[in-house]
C-alpha cells in the first residue's frame, strides 16, 4: 500500500534539489540501496525487507524524473526566435475563434533560417486551414521561452513543459500553409477527427456556456468555458464536474454495464452465457472508448479511473472483491511510472486524495441499511451522496485550498442538488454520441444542454449561498507534504486507527500552515511592481490587465489598483514611501544618484553603478532574469525585507538560463 507514496517521496526529494546530482552520486546510492535488498533476502528477515523495498521504491521515486526526463525531455528556448519552418502537428488542444492551439515537432528551418534545439513547441495558428494530428505544415513563427512560475511555489510551467518535450512558446505570423496530410489510418487522428465531429454537432445543437460545458464533459475541452462559469462552479463546489474523472467514467461505463446485464438477462441465452462477464467487458470497453474521447493518457484524471476500472471489471471477471486499497495502489504506481511529473499537477493530487479517502471510507465497519421500501431508498440514495461528496471534498479540501486558494464550504450540497442533472448530462450525452451515425443527435444534445442549465442554476443559486462564507487560504508549501504523509497512513492503518493523521492535519495546518502574505510583488518580464497600500495591493510600475498582474490578483483574490496612493513618478522611476519602508523604482540610468541611495529597496532593469541600494536592498536586472517574479515581505523586527525569488536555482534541465 505505501509503494506510491514512498515513489512520490523520492519525486519530491529529487524535485527539491537545486542542483542535478551527478553520475557518481547515482551509482553510490543504487549500490547502497542493492545492498539492502540482498542483505535483507540473506538475512531471512520480513521486517528488514520490506524496509528496504520501501526505501528502493525511494530510490526508484527519485530516479524516475531524470530518467523521464533523458527520454522525453528536450532543451529549453533560452531567447526569442522567429522564421519559416515546416513542422507536423502532434497534437490539437484545442480549436476556438482565437485560433488553433497546437503541438507541433520536427521544426526544420526554411529559407536559411536557424535551426532550434527543442523537441517541440506549443503553437496558436489561425482557424484556417484546418490541420489535424499528422499534418505537415509550413508557417512563419514566433517562438519565446517557456515562462517560469508567477509566484513562489505556483504552477511552474518550465517543469511540466521540460517533460512533456515542449521547449517554446509561440504563435504563427502571417498565413499557414498545408504541406502534406498526415495518414488518415492513424489512430490519433481519427480519434481526433472524432473529436471534432462531436464538437461541431455540439455547436449545432447548443449555445454558450451549454455548449462549453457539453464539449468538456463529453471531450475534455474545457478552452470555451469563461472565467465567470468556473468562478461559479468552483465557489458551489461543482468545478470538478466539468474535468472527466471517477464521477463521469463510473456513470458512463457502470451504465453500460447495468444496461447490457439487464438486457441480456430478458433473454433465454442468459441462462448460458456469463452474462456478469459479458456486461463487464462492454463497461470496460466504454470506458476505454470514454477516455480516448477525453484525451487519453495525457487526461492524467481519467487514465486514473479508467485504470480503476480495470481493475474493477477485471476483479468482476476474476470472481474477486472490486473496491480495495490494493486497486487505488495499482493504479497510481502506473500512472507514476508512465509520467512521473504528473506527480505535481494538481489534477493527480486531487484524484488520488479523493479515491483513497472514499475507499479508506469504505472499508470501515459499517452498519447494514434497513428496509424502508421507495422512501428510504430514497432517502438512502441522498445521504450516500452526501457522505460521498462530504468525504472527497474533505481529503481534496487541503490541495484545493493550496493550488486554487479558494474552498467550497456549501460543496456537500451544491453536489446534492446536482448529481441528478449530473448524471441525466452524461446518459444523454452516451445517447447523443449513438445516435450521431445516425444524424439523430439533436434532440438528446437539447435534453443534455437543459440539464446543463439547470446544474448551473444549482451552481450559481449554491454559489450565492457561500458568498458571505468563502475563504481564500494561501498555504505554505509544506502542507502538500504533510497532506501526503497524512493520506499514506489513512491508506496504510486499517480500522478506526486511520483517521488519527488526518484528524491530527488539521489543527496543525490550522495553527501553522498559512503563509504570510506579501507586501511588494515584482514581475520579471513586464514592468509590474505592486506595493501594499492598506489591505490591499497597488501598483507603483506597470499596467492592469497585464499577464502577471491579473494572476497576482486571482491568486490573493483581491483587486490591484492601478496607481499606489503614497507613489510619486516621473519619466526617471517612482518612489513609494509607506510608514514601514520606502523602495524606488528606476527606469532610466539618469535616476541612479538620486535614488541609489537612502531606501529600504531599490528595484532597477536597467544595469545599475556598483554600489547602489547599499543602504538597503537591491533587485537588478541579474536578478530578474535568474529569479522570475520576486516575492518580499517585510520584516519589522530585521528592519529589511524577506526575499523570495520564484526560480530558486538555474541548475535544473527544466530552467531557461538566460543569456
Amino acid at each position: 500500500m505505501l509503494l506510491p507514496f514512498s515513489l512520490i517521496l523520492g519525486l519530491i526529494a529529487y524535485a527539491a534539489l537545486r542542483a542535478e546530482p551527478s553520475f557518481y552520486n547515482y551509482m553510490i546510492s543504487s549500490l547502497i540501496v542493492t545492498g539492502l535488498l540482498l542483505g535483507s533476502v540473506a538475512i531471512a528477515s520480513l521486517p528488514a525487507m520490506r524496509f528496504a523495498i520501501q526505501l528502493a521504491a525511494i530510490w526508484l521515486g527519485f530516479c524516475l524524473l531524470p530518467i523521464h526526463g533523458y527520454a522525453f525531455g528536450t532543451a529549453m528556448l533560452r531567447a526569442p526566435a522567429y522564421g519559416t519552418y515546416e513542422m507536423r502537428i502532434d497534437e490539437v488542444l484545442s480549436v476556438d475563434d482565437g485560433g488553433a492551439r497546437v503541438v507541433v515537432s520536427a521544426l526544420t528551418p526554411q529559407d536559411g533560417d536557424r535551426s532550434l534545439p527543442i523537441r517541440r513547441a506549443r503553437v496558436l495558428l489561425p482557424v484556417e486551414p484546418a490541420v489535424e494530428i499528422g499534418d505537415q505544415i509550413e508557417a512563419r513563427i514566433r517562438l519565446a521561452p517557456v515562462p517560469g512560475p508567477v509566484l513562489p511555489g505556483a504552477f511552474d510551467s518550465q517543469f511540466h513543459a521540460y517533460f512533456a518535450g515542449i521547449g517554446a512558446y509561440g504563435n504563427a505570423i502571417g498565413p499557414v500553409t498545408l504541406v502534406a496530410q498526415g495518414d488518415e489510418g492513424d489512430l490519433a487522428r481519427r480519434v481526433q477527427a472524432l473529436r471534432n465531429n462531436i464538437a461541431a454537432r455540439i455547436d449545432l445543437a447548443l449555445i454558450g456556456e451549454s455548449a462549453a460545458i457539453g464539449k468538456a464533459m463529453m471531450m475534455g475541452d474545457q478552452s470555451a468555458i469563461t472565467d465567470e462559469t468556473r468562478d461559479v462552479m468552483a465557489a458551489s463546489g461543482l468545478a470538478h464536474v466539468y474535468s472527466i474523472s471517477g464521477l463521469h467514467l463510473s456513470i458512463v461505463a457502470g451504465g453500460i454495464f447495468w444496461l447490457v446485464r439487464l438486457l441480456l438477462a430478458c433473454f433465454p441465452i442468459a441462462l448460458i452465457w456469463p452474462v456478469k462477464h459479458v456486461a463487464a467487458i462492454a463497461g470496460l470497453s466504454a470506458a476505454f472508448g470514454y477516455l480516448l474521447l477525453a484525451g487519453g493518457m495525457d487526461n492524467v484524471p481519467a487514465f486514473r479511473s479508467t485504470l480503476m476500472l480495470g481493475l474493477i471489471f477485471g476483479a468482476v471477471l476474476a470472481g474477486r472483491q472490486a473496491l480495495t486499497m490494493r486497486n487505488v495502489a495499482v493504479a497510481a504506481l502506473v500512472i507514476i511510472v508512465i509520467d512521473p511529473a504528473s506527480v505535481f499537477r494538481a489534477s493527480f493530487q486531487l484524484s488520488f486524495a479523493a479515491v483513497v479517502a472514499l475507499i479508506g471510507i469504505y472499508e470501515l465497519p459499517r452498519t447494514s441499511p434497513k428496509g424502508g421500501g421507495s422512501v428510504g431508498r430514497a432517502v438512502r440514495f441522498v445521504s450516500a451522496t452526501a457522505w460521498t461528496s462530504f468525504v472527497a471534498g474533505a481529503a481534496t479540501l487541503l490541495f484545493s485550498a493550496y493550488h486554487f486558494q479558494q474552498t467550497a464550504p456549501l460543496g456537500v450540497l451544491g453536489n446534492v442538488l446536482a448529481l441528478p442533472f449530473v448524471s441525466l448530462i452524461m446518459w444523454f450525452g452516451v445517447l447523443a454520441i449513438l445516435a450521431m451515425p445516425f444524424g439523430l443527435d439533436d434532440l438528446f444534445l437539447k435534453f443534455m444542454g437543459w440539464n446543463i442549465d439547470r446544474m448551473v442554476d444549482v451552481a450559481d443559486l449554491v454559489a450565492g449561498w457561500s458568498a458571505g462564507i468563502s475563504g481564500n487560504p494561501i498555504l505554505a508549501s509544506w502542507t502538500l507534504v504533510a497532506a501526503l504523509v497524512a493520506l499514506g497512513w489513512f491508506a496504510f492503518a486499517e480500522g478506526k486507527w486511520r483517521l488519527l493523521a488526518p484528524a491530527v492535519l488539521v489543527p496543525v495546518v490550522l495553527v501553522f500552515g498559512f503563509a504570510p502574505r506579501p507586501d511588494v510583488l515584482v514581475a520579471d518580464t513586464t514592468q509590474a511592481v505592486a506595493v501594499r497600500d492598506g489591505e490591499g495591493l497597488a501598483l507603483i510600475s506597470g499596467r492592469t490587465g497585464s499577464f502577471a498582474v491579473d494572476v497576482w490578483s486571482r491568486h490573493y483574490q483581491t483587486e490591484i489598483a492601478a496607481k499606489h496612493s503614497s507613489s510619486r513618478c516621473d519619466s526617471l522611476g517612482c518612489i513609494v514611501e509607506t510608514p514601514d519602508f520606502s523602495i524606488a523604482v528606476v527606469r532610466n540610468a539618469a535616476a541612479f544618484p538620486e535614488d541609489c541611495f537612502g531606501q529600504n529597496l531599490v528595484i532597477t532593469r536597467v544595469d545599475a553603478p556598483k554600489g547602489c541600494g547599499a543602504d538597503g536592498q537591491f533587485i537588478g536586472p541579474r536578478d530578474l532574469a535568474a529569479g522570475g517574479v520576486h516575492w518580499l515581505r517585510w520584516d519589522e523586527m530585521a528592519g529589511r525585507f524577506e526575499i523570495r525569488p520564484a526560480i530558486e536555482t538555474l541548475n535544473r534541465p527544466w530552467r531557461v538560463v538566460p543569456r
